[in-house]
């Protein structure tokens, strides 16, 4: 309950804590990268005094014990990170923990691997204390990189972000097919119920015409009343189809287009200039007669509303080598650039009364029950709209 009522509060507390915990767990693996970093360095400084300690013992003739310890710290096989000694003059004197297999230029090689240890790390200068001089003598300087350990940990938290922008991105998507699902669900049973609530009073108009046939009623009347009651029959299957899997048949486009831009050019106002250009000879496609009728007739009506009932208005219909182009072309307001995809949106409308749905409808329609494309081809503001239909031929 408290959920429902707050979800959007509760939806950014999940967020503001997840980013929270993201932040932590990133602020502790630098933490401890730095201090192992620091644990590395003391360890370096620790080989530097006992190289130190040992040529002074050696220098100096110090007993032989000292030199059993720094021995065992100077071969201690534990350290792992690559150092190299560079002499006062800057030659290179020694290297360990460097793998310089198949390396042709050596010298050249070292140059680099010193390079890049200086910016990784603070070079460390050898000296040791020379008792007969009674001055310090400067060996020379080491330069020492991180240890493979520790260039695995510095990635770390480039894929643990990596990991969690990843599972936020599942989360994401399943969650919006989730969403999808739901609206389609609720759509489709929208549908199914309008049509279902058409049928009751279609079913008793039908009755009605029958009995006004019977009472010697004017032939012409009855006419235009079963031309009525046909159309209610057409949106009451269309409603139906829209709600479930609709079934194809091979018809003939240009007949279904003319048929369907008909119907709408007898009864829209004498200011708009209708006109057709179809070919003389049938093209066939896989299509639901109603749904795609539907669908001409919302891209005509949307033309008629963008001219205000006034202007040019154009269909055509190209034959390609696998496919066949149907375009809806108008003089209306146009559509700026930036509105081509969001027009199909469900919702999107620019009338002041509108459910934003019709697009939305034809989009489906065309893409998800008949494998086609829809988009908007050109628009001009103030010169006019051209939306383009491609179907796959048989």
């Amino acid at each position: 309950m408290f959920f429902t009522k707050h979800r959007q509060l509760v939806r950014w507390i999940i967020i503001i804590a997840s980013f929270g915990i993201i932040s932590l767990i990133l602020w502790n693996t630098y933490v401890f990268f730095q201090k192992f970093k620091e644990e590395e360095r003391r360890k370096m400084e620790i080989w530097t005094y006992a190289q130190s300690d040992f040529l002074n013992s050696f220098t100096n003739g110090l007993d032989e014990e000292v030199n059993n310890i720094t021995t065992f710290i100077l071969t201690d096989s534990t350290s792992t990170n690559p150092r190299i000694l560079v002499d006062p003059s800057g030659e290179f004197s020694s290297f360990n923990n460097i793998d310089t297999v198949g390396v042709k230029n050596l010298k050249e090689f070292l140059e680099k691997k010193r390079i890049q240890y200086k910016n990784e790390n603070k070079p460390i200068p050898l000296k040791y204390r020379d008792n007969d001089l009674k001055e310090d003598v400067f060996i020379g300087t080491i330069y020492y990189g991180n240890s493979p350990l520790l260039n695995k940990l510095k990635y770390y938290p480039l894929a643990l972000l990596l990991i969690i922008l990843l599972f936020g991105a599942v989360v994401y998507f399943f969650y919006k097919s989730s969403k999808n699902a739901t609206e389609n669900k609720l759509w489709s049973g929208m549908a199914k119920e309008t049509a279902h609530q058409i049928g009751t009073p279609l079913s008793s108009l039908i009755g009605w015409t029958e009995i006004l046939k019977t009472e010697n009623t004017n032939p012409e009347y009855i006419k235009e009343i079963e031309k009525d009651i046909n159309r209610l029959q057409t949106i009451t299957e269309r409603f139906s189809k829209i709600g479930s899997l609709p079934t194809l048949e091979q018809l003939d486009i240009v007949e279904e287009t003319k048929e369907a831009y008909g119907y709408l050019k007898s009864r829209s106002s004498k200011l708009i200039n209708f006109s057709i250009d179809a070919p003389d000879t049938p093209i066939y496609v896989n299509l639901n007669r109603q749904l795609y009728g539907w669908s001409i007739e919302n891209l005509v009506k949307n033309a008629i509303d963008a001219m205000k009932g006034k202007g040019n208005l154009r269909v055509q219909i190209t034959p390609h080598q696998k496919h066949v182009d149907i375009t809806v072309s108008d003089t209306g307001k146009g559509i700026s650039k930036n509105e081509f995809k969001t027009i199909f949106e469900p919702g999107y409308t620019t009338k002041k009364r509108g459910w934003g749905l019709g697009l939305s409808l034809t989009k489906r329609i065309v893409e998800d029950f008949h494998d086609g494309k829809i988009k908007v081809q050109m628009s001009e503001i103030g010169v006019g709209t051209t939306m383009l239909i491609s179907l796959k031929t048989v």
